[in-house]
Parts: C-alpha cells; structure tokens; sequence
C-alpha cells in the first residue's frame, strides 16, 4: 500500500513538473512571439554608429556628422506613396535649417528583393541604390541619401518601423526624440509639427516635451520577407500565357480602348533587338501596375506563320498580358488599322487613356521611367489622394 502511495505521488510530482515545463515553454514562446523582432531605439539611446554607402559615390559614417548641434536621421525610401509625400517635407526642413547647426540624413533601410512586385504599384523604381540615385536626381533631394538594404545592419541597430520614421539626436549624440514627421500624411491637414519642435527645443536647449509618437507609412521591408515576393512572382509566372490572331478591325478596336482603364499597347517583333531587349521592362511595368487599372497588350508584328517562334518567346518572358499577332501579312495595312499616321518601324509604344487619349507615345527604344511616371500621373488615385499630383509635378 506504502509503495503504491509513494508512486502516486511520484507519478504526481512529475506530472506537476511537466506542467511546470509546458508552462515555461508555452510563455517563453508566447514571449518571443509577443517581443518586436527589431526593437526600436530607447529615448537616451546613443546613436548607433554606421557605415553606408550613399548616391554620391561616397561611404558615410556616423562621425562625418559630428559638427552638428541636432543629427536628423529619417528612414524613408523610394516604393512607399506615403514616404513619397513627405519628400517635399524633409527637403523644406533641410532647407529651413540651413546655417543653424542642424544636419540630415535619410536611409533607405529596405531589402530591395524584399518588395513584392504589387507593393511597386506606387513607384517609378524600387528600392536598390541605382534607384535611390535616380529618385533623388528626379526629385532634386537637398540630403544625404545612404543605402542600408544590403545588409540591414544599420535599421537592426535603430528599428525603424516604418517608412518615413524620424530619430533626433543632441549634441552628444542621445537619442531626444523618435517618432513621426508631423501628424498628417496630407500636407493641407497638418497641425502638429513633431519634428520641427523637437529640433527647436534641442537647439534652445530645452527638453523635447513630446519625445515619441507613432509612425504612419510602409512597414519597413526585412530580409525575411524575401520568401513571400518570391511567392507572389512565382504565382504570376504560373499563369497562362496565351496568343491570339489581331485582325485590322482588332485593332482598330484596340485603338479606341474599350477597357475603361489605361491600356498600354506595344507593337513589337521577335527580329527585332531593341524589343526583344525591353520587353522584360514592359512586362515588369505591367506586373507593377496592373491593380491599379492598367491593362497591356502586346501585338507581334511577325507574319502569321512566324506565331510559333512568338509564342516560344512570350513564354520565356512569363507574358501574362494579352498578347496578339498580326493576321495578316500586310503589315502596311495592320498598321494603319491601329493608326494611319504610324509609317515607321518598331518597337513602337502607346498609352490610351479611357477614353482613347493617347498620353505617351514613342517609336523606338523605349523610355520606360519616362512611361512609368506617365502611367502613375494619370492613374486613378481616389484610394490615395494626392499621390497622382505627386507624380504630375517635379
């Protein structure tokens, strides 16, 4: 009976201790659930210190800045309507504080690759130093512009959460303030200036009142997100990719748009380089664009018997637009079915407006940053205000 009673409560004390196990395991998961993967910098912090490449050739490191009474660093990018709606913002602060000890700096903090193709539906590039380059020469940027999406390293250290998200330092570089440019995405809203306040009080020597608010924008692209872009290009890949003969009245037809939305149309060959070779930069608009209301259609101008050999190519390059090809061999004809003044070869490129306006046109190599912020000024932006006059405007 004795022995019974003692493995009782045996059996009792180590079904105790594996619910005191389960218990701590089930907590510490919870816990590592629960904590944020990338910290935010504290209030008093020391700047981190960091060594970036920038769009001026140059590595940047966070001495170089140690002149300056308040450091100003703002994690924005390139892909994000809302960090593209503050730019005007973060140029008129640099050039309010011109002469008073006060410097700025952006980093870009985004895995490129970690972007999904449907998360460029705003942008003319993505989020690569190339495109860091081309934004700030378009965009005429006053700051410099250094690029962490190589390693992340830098955005580790200082956690921002989204894009554009603002840290302040004083002069023995502890952080004063952390948190968002002003309270309003859109400019005409605006009442409270966050930033410039805190900037004002370090330069007066007081205390930030308002050391931390919330951020508004894109959540900052990590490494591993990598695997879902590569999900989503995978799964637009795995459609199908089909041909269809185009007769003068198809085209004519084309002419006109019927789609109701932005129809880019672009005329091409499989003989001919110059197509061949930017057929993956209209392809890439396309997968860019295409939630946003823009329909493409590509028309082969081979003859009919060519069809095959256009359809080996459309399906190397994953064409998952429309794709059509001449059915005839006129090809005199076939052209001026889509427009009599069209009288020179290809490629040749066209963007229709709903109603049939051409709105860029080009024969030859194509300019596709030129098409891109052609097609982002003319987009529907009623879910996003604002964003198209952006792009209408330098």
């Amino acid at each position: 009976m004795k022995n019974r009673q003692y493995r009782l409560t045996q059996l009792s004390r180590t079904s105790a201790v594996i619910a005191v196990v389960f218990l701590a395991l089930a907590l510490s998961r919870c816990s590592a659930e629960e904590a944020p993967a990338h910290p935010t910098l504290a209030i008093g912090s020391a700047a981190p210190d960091f060594s970036l490449p920038g769009i001026d050739g140059k590595t940047h490191m966070l001495a170089e800045y140690k002149a300056a009474k308040v450091l100003v660093i703002v994690f924005t990018c390139n892909h994000c309507p809302t960090a593209q709606l503050y730019e005007s913002r973060l140029k008129k602060l640099v050039e309010d504080y011109q002469g008073k000890s006060v410097q700025f700096v952006m980093i870009e903090p985004n895995d490129p690759e970690a972007v999904r193709l449907d998360e460029l539906a705003w942008t003319d590039v993505g989020d690569d130093l190339e495109g860091m380059k081309i934004r700030a020469a378009y965009r005429h940027f006053n700051f410099p512009y250094l690029y962490d999406g190589a390693t992340q390293a830098t955005a580790n250290a200082y956690g921002p959460k989204a894009t554009p998200h603002v840290f302040i330092f004083d002069a023995d570089r502890k952080l004063r303030f952390e948190g968002r440019v002003d309270d309003n995405q859109r400019e005409s809203l605006v009442k409270t200036q966050d930033t410039r306040n805190a900037i004002d009080a370090l330069l007066a020597d007081k205390p930030v009142l308002v050391n931390h608010t919330g951020v508004f924008g894109c959540s900052t692209k990590w490494k591993s997100k990598i695997p879902s872009g590569q999900e989503y290009l995978k799964k637009i890949e795995a459609e199908p990719v089909t041909l269809e003969d185009a007769t003068a009245e198809t085209l004519k037809k084309l002419r006109a748009n019927p789609t109701g939305k932005l129809l880019l149309v672009n005329f091409w060959a499989t003989w001919c380089g110059p197509c061949v070779v930017e057929f993956p930069d209209l392809e890439t608009t396309y997968r860019m664009f295409r939630m946003r209301d823009l329909d493409m259609i590509t028309v082969a101008t081979n003859m009919p018997d060519e069809k095959p050999g256009v359809m080996k190519f459309l399906n190397k390059q994953h064409a998952t637009s429309r794709n059509l090809i001449f059915a005839s061999n006129d090809t005199y004809a076939m052209q001026a079915a889509f427009d009599p003044k069209w009288e020179s070869g290809v490629p040749y490129t066209v963007l229709l407006a709903p109603d049939g306006k051409v709105l860029y046109q080009q024969t030859g190599d194509l300019d596709v940053l030129a098409l891109r912020r052609v097609i982002l000024a003319n987009l529907d932006d009623t879910s996003y205000l604002g964003h198209r006059a952006y792009w209408a405007t330098k």
